[in-house]
């Protein structure tokens, strides 16, 4: 449902009277072959398994058929249309209020603007459905929305119109939570982000102060100030939540504590050092200070933000929303995040870091670009970036008017991360604790990161081509049959992207992609396809049997892989360093490979079985053709190409490569251990000492 681009209101039409599917449908019912129509349709997918539909579809039916005494029961083999629309449009993404619209109106089917209580049980049963789905403990929902109905009907009058039924539904908090409300943070302040929870040890709830109880997900709980209530509490004016910025300019520089009702779970208070009894005491947002009711004194002592204090951007530093006055001698860090990333990592790690860090700070990346975001924080002297992918963090760090370019870093969450991999962060982040890898950031070091300008000039303007992903080039790109691998699995996982949703299958899938590649070999004699130039002089190819040609910017590809492999050393250190390009086989055998040097390398590959002999280090590098600053291909038929792991296929063009003016900077940790737990599509902007792009590294030495 994620990644289908339909939407149930959208669907249905084509099974109403007149529409192309009209067939299957029996009055207000769908048969079984219809509801498998209705999910392929919908899903956009035509492989799904046919055990599975009728699995579904007799889900419906005996969930219809179990609450009979309340509902109508369809006659035949058949499922009710507007219940299993209604069903998935609760599940699926979008506006509350539109899903409650949806809903009213895909009941009223006589347009009368009323519902009878019928017609009102029909939809809250689906909605309870989704619940159980989504592993609510819909014994304490069903209290909730038995609530919202008495509310909803005031005058007892059986009917319910639109606006009762809006202004019920959008004032019911599990009933928003369920159907997916989505904060802008901009306007929170004061409000919570509610979560539904599974709690594994004993929880007590911070309105009736009395235990949660349950099976599933028992409560919420703030992803931000971790108050926790029932569901039926939270429409009980809970306590509000910490607040992100201050409304007066006199407010501005007073680190003040923001004191929320917890469970401290027999915490010592950090005043009196006695153990806090459970719900007598508060904690501080900020500081993570815990103390009893009673010794919480307003500004003794000022706040400072605790063990993360170098990274928060506090309340006291933000005026009137966007008017930022940073703390001295502090790294605001902003964190922006994919959420759909390595699965469901993305989305948990947004979460952790909106209640680690102030959530002004993070971005979720479906939502909001970070080129506006990075004008707000054009006042900031020292801050930094942590995100999901260096491709968009480099050339949006452009952004004019920022007095620094901030450093960034790279948490790795899906597949390849080569950069991450280079800048000793690892190949995948495994799910270590946040803070200490934001405690490794401030012992980080910067070095720079060369980057370079990308242009394609097709030979035939009109002819229809893909979009270049990118104008700049941060890691590598390359021409051939690596390319052409990615392609396949790019294109593989646009049109099938339930079978990509871990790191294993996409590995595996890849492997199989590489595979029949290799028995294809469709970039054969790839040197009759394409002339190149570096700084102008012709590159000689002759009695090469290449597949493949890579530029490499850093020493890692395919998730990885080294290409350029180990340098031998030389007889005469400086010997060919002067030259603007390097070709000479034996001088080139004792280049060593630098991501700060002005230069990238070129790599020739004979094909998938020597990549995966280089990945398995079977052997060592591909094929040194040069190194060079600047570089012209010009290609003589349609070929698979990629910049930084995005393919695309070029019709016939020429390519050429030069130096970016602005350099990357980026951090770097030295552990003593060997183990690299990893990150990957993070980004967190940091203080600098220099102009230009900085990319940040912060974790444990990796290969």
């Amino acid at each position: 449902m994620e990644e289908s681009n339909l939407r149930v209101k959208d669907v249905i039409k084509v099974f109403h009277p007149g529409g192309r599917l009209a067939k299957h449908t029996q009055g207000e019912c769908l048969d079984a072959v219809g509801f498998c129509l209705f999910l392929k349709t919908y899903l956009e997918m035509e492989d799904i398994p046919a055990d599975f539909c009728q699995r579904l579809f007799r889900y419906f039916q005996h969930k219809e058929q179990d609450e009979s005494s309340t509902n109508p029961v369809p006659k035949g083999d058949v499922v009710f249309l507007q219940d299993v629309s209604c069903y998935f449009s609760v599940l699926e993404e979008g506006q509350p209020q539109e899903k409650l619209e949806f809903t009213f109106k895909l009941y009223d089917k006589d347009g009368n603007g009323l519902l009878d209580s019928s017609e009102v049980d029909r939809i809250i049963s689906q909605m309870m459905r989704a619940a159980d789905y989504l592993g609510w403990d819909v014994t304490e929902l069903r209290p909730v929305l038995k609530d919202m109905m008495c509310a909803i009907d005031v005058d007892a009058s059986g009917t319910v119109t639109l606006e009762e039924w809006l202004k019920g539904g959008m004032n019911n908090i599990p009933l928003l939570v369920l159907l997916g409300l989505k904060v802008n943070t901009k306007k929170r302040d004061g409000q919570h982000i509610w979560r539904l929870k599974h709690f594994n040890k004993p929880t007590y709830c911070c309105v009736c102060e009395s235990m949660l109880l349950g099976i599933g997900k028992q409560g919420l709980c703030c992803t931000c100030c971790k108050y926790t209530v029932h569901n039926q509490c939270a429409n009980k004016n809970p306590e509000p939540c910490a607040r992100t910025f201050v409304k007066s300019k006199q407010e501005i520089g007073k680190a003040t504590h923001d004191w929320i009702k917890a469970d401290c779970n027999s915490t010592k208070c950090q005043v009196c050092f006695k153990k806090i009894k459970t719900l007598a005491g508060k904690w501080c947002v900020w500081c993570q200070e815990m103390r009893h009711d009673d010794c919480v004194i307003p500004g003794v002592p000022k706040c400072d933000c605790g063990p993360l204090k170098d990274h928060i951007l506090p309340p006291w530093a933000i005026y009137s929303v966007s008017k930022i006055s940073p703390v001295p001698d502090t790294h605001p860090l902003l964190v922006f995040v994919n959420p759909k990333s390595g699965g469901n990592q993305g989305q948990r790690v947004l979460r952790k870091f909106q209640g680690l860090l102030n959530p002004r700070q993070v971005y979720n990346l479906s939502n909001v670009g970070p080129a506006a975001l990075l004008q707000e924080y054009a006042s900031v002297q020292d801050f930094g970036v942590w995100g999901r992918r260096h491709g968009w963090v480099a050339p949006g760090s452009n952004v004019s008017g920022l007095k620094v370019c901030p450093p960034v870093a790279v948490l790795p969450l899906g597949t390849g991360n080569d950069m991450a991999r280079c800048l000793r962060w690892g190949g995948g982040y495994e799910g270590a604790e946040l803070t200490e890898i934001l405690k490794e950031i401030e012992a980080s070091e910067v070095i720079p990161l060369d980057r370079w300008s990308f242009q394609v000039i097709p030979n035939n303007p009109q002819e229809v081509e893909d979009p270049v992903p990118y104008e700049i080039i941060n890691n590598y790109f390359s021409i051939g049959v690596d390319a052409s691998i990615a392609h396949r699995f790019h294109s593989m996982r646009e049109k099938h992207p339930q079978r990509f949703n871990s790191r294993m299958k996409n590995k595996l899938m890849y492997l199989e992609f590489a595979t029949s590649e290799s028995i294809s070999a469709s970039c054969k004699k790839l040197i009759d396809c394409l002339e190149i130039e570096c700084c102008g002089s012709p590159l000689k190819l002759n009695n090469r049997s290449l597949e493949g040609i890579a530029i490499l910017n850093i020493p890692s590809i395919h998730g990885g892989s080294n290409l350029w492999g180990e340098s031998k050393k030389p007889d005469s250190p400086s010997e060919g360093r002067r030259s603007e390009v390097i070709t000479d086989p034996e001088i080139l055998k004792t280049v060593t490979q630098e991501i700060s040097d002005k230069r990238f390398e070129v790599v020739g590959l004979e094909g998938a079985i020597e990549m995966g002999q280089i990945y398995t280090r079977m052997k060592n590098a591909g094929h040194r053709l040069a190194q060079t600053s600047q570089i012209t291909i010009r290609t003589k038929k349609a070929m698979p190409m990629q910049i930084d792991g995005e393919p695309w296929m070029q019709p016939p063009c020429t390519v050429s490569v030069t130096q970016n003016k602005i350099w990357g900077l980026i951090y770097q940790t030295f552990s003593t251990s060997d183990n690299a737990a990893g990150f990957h599509h993070f980004i967190l902007l940091s203080s600098s000492t220099a102009g230009g792009l900085h990319v940040q590294n912060v974790h444990k030495p990796g290969p």
